[in-house]
């Protein structure tokens, strides 16, 4: 299982659920948005800090973020 590709897809989802561009994902976490969409791409190795990040900004439990559905 490729974790990082993982994460991207279920950041992807979960932005998308949550009706929230990557740019307004940026604004709720502090990070980047060319780390965003790195992220999404399966491009880039989120560190645990940006896991717990993503989670708030996406309202979802960090998890969330590495769970297959």
């Amino acid at each position: 299982m490729d974790v990082v590709k993982l994460l991207g897809e279920n950041v992807r989802r979960y932005r998308k659920l949550a009706d929230i561009s990557q740019e307004e994902l940026s604004l709720r976490t502090g990070i980047k948005r060319s780390y965003i969409s790195d992220l999404e791409r399966g491009t880039r190795n989120p560190t645990v800090k940006a896991l717990g990040q993503l989670a708030d900004g996406l309202r979802i439990e960090p998890s969330a973020l590495l769970t297959r559905e």
